[in-house]
């Protein structure tokens, strides 16, 4: 018996540090890194730091709420996006909660507001933690629910 979690080809986590509940996430075992869709992406110096500021999601989103999200670190990467374009994005690390378990995740910054699910989950997050199974679907977010 595993003691890996399952998930479904598709659920809704928290992002407890940026106090959004509920963001709908795509599983994706052929994307390396997790992916969070953001806008009006920038880094700015104050009081002698780099800052990253950027906001989630976009106003046509149910959870948008407008606040920008300061990050003091972050670092940049190539990363080639599903079309094969390798671009330069910004990677931050947050807390994103399954299965009431709070988790560590990396996620690239940016703009997917073209894709159903605002949220991926690479393999770089899965692996180690989860074994998926695409008939699925929600399967932590009923688990919340039933509580």
């Amino acid at each position: 018996m595993s003691s890996k979690l399952c998930l479904g080809r598709n659920d809704k986590i928290d992002l407890p540090q940026m106090k959004l509940t509920d963001i709908a996430a795509k599983v994706d075992t052929g994307a390396y890194t997790s992916a969070l869709h953001c806008h009006h992406i920038s880094t700015v110096k104050k009081e002698g730091k780099e800052l990253l500021i950027f906001k989630l999601l976009d106003p046509a989103h149910n959870e948008y709420n407008g606040k920008e999200y300061v990050f003091e670190n972050y670092r940049q990467k190539k990363i080639k996006n599903s079309f094969g374009h390798v671009e330069w994005r910004y990677i931050i690390t947050t807390k994103a909660t399954l299965f009431d378990t709070s988790f560590d995740i990396e996620f690239s910054l940016t703009d997917r507001e073209s894709m159903k699910f605002p949220i991926l989950l690479g393999r770089k997050f899965l692996r180690g933690r989860f074994i998926i199974d695409v008939t699925q679907k929600n399967l932590s977010h009923k688990k919340k629910k039933r509580k």
